[in-house]
């Protein structure tokens, strides 16, 4: 018995509706990647994750859960999940996922604020006050509860007095710079990812890597945000020979997402051909979206080393992991 996509899509309206997120995140989860890091609180420039790379450990959690329900008779009991859900969060037991993999994608975020210091960006954050963009609703077509949470992002830029918005991911950027103001009447906010950001400041590295790394373009930043070049300058710089599969930029081969939670089996055979072609390139890959990363990483084989962009970008910037809270930048 397939998963009832209706249900499924209905409970994450309801949580966004009723919970402010998809998958709830505790506020102490949600923020912990900044902590120590001493970014300020708010002003015309902020650094806005959407909490994209937060989620992954939920994200990833859940959809070993689908993939377990796929065909199974307990499907028939999503309905009724979904009505006691509405009156108490049922969902976080799916989608709790395990500190230690969240560190992982906090480190990426301390990555992507250590290259913009490093860059002499300046720039806040909203800690608690920053919300989930509504991507994944966005994509379903739930469009309702999705352009109501649009102006509640809005809402909150705007009583914060922000000009500015750097992004990390591609599909926050797609929903603040391209769907929000289809939604939005007046949306008058800059919005960049910061692979864009870094590109125009050319990001001075320290050393060459002088590896080879095959590129995957997010689907989303290709074909819809024009986010091409921007990363390949950046490996060049950072000394990379980059490789192209046999399909890139605009003509990008999907990664499998954001189908993980919906149809896990069809999900895993997307990724599993896209880590086919990637592989006959180098055993390297270079990934700029959470949910590209999540995917290629559960059908990748442990040969394989796929990694963030932040991840080559540190490495060539300094030898430290870790970003120094006070650290001036270059």
């Amino acid at each position: 018995m397939p998963l009832p996509i209706g249900n499924v899509l209905g409970i994450l309206a309801d949580n966004l509706e009723r919970r402010k997120g998809v998958v709830p995140l505790s506020p102490k989860r949600a923020v912990a990647w900044a902590e120590g890091l001493d970014i300020p609180v708010g002003g015309e420039t902020i650094i806005f994750t959407g909490q994209m790379y937060q989620l992954i450990p939920s994200i990833n959690s859940m959809a070993n859960w689908m993939a377990k329900f796929e065909d199974s008779w307990l499907t028939g009991f999503f309905k009724l999940g979904r009505n006691m859900n509405k009156a108490v969060n049922l969902s976080w037991f799916m989608a709790l996922g395990s500190w230690r993999e969240q560190k992982v994608y906090n480190s990426l975020l301390r990555n992507i604020a250590y290259l913009l210091r490093t860059a002499g960006v300046e720039f806040g954050y909203l800690y608690e006050q920053e919300l989930y963009s509504g991507a994944l609703l966005f994509d379903e077509g739930v469009d309702d509860i999705f352009t109501e949470q649009a102006h509640r992002v809005y809402r909150t830029f705007k009583d914060n007095g922000i000009k500015r918005v750097i992004t990390v991911d591609p599909h926050t950027t797609n929903m603040l710079r391209t769907v929000y103001p289809k939604v939005i009447d007046g949306f008058n906010l800059e919005v960049k990812s910061y692979l864009e950001v870094l590109a125009e400041r050319d990001l001075n590295f320290m050393k060459q890597l002088e590896i080879d790394v095959v590129i995957h373009d997010s689907c989303v930043y290709a074909r819809y945000e024009n986010v091409v070049e921007e990363p390949r300058h950046l490996l060049k710089n950072a000394g990379t020979r980059i490789h192209e599969p046999e399909l890139s930029r605009r003509l990008t081969y999907c990664c499998g997402g954001p189908l993980e939670s919906l149809f896990p089996s069809k999900a895993h055979v997307i990724a599993t051909k896209r880590i086919e072609q990637l592989a006959s390139c180098s055993n390297q890959v270079a990934t700029m979206c959470p949910i590209c990363l999540a995917n290629l990483k559960r059908a990748a084989e442990m040969t394989l080393k796929i990694k963030d962009i932040s991840e080559y970008l540190v490495d060539a910037c300094n030898t430290e992991r870790q970003m120094n809270p006070r650290e001036t930048p270059a």
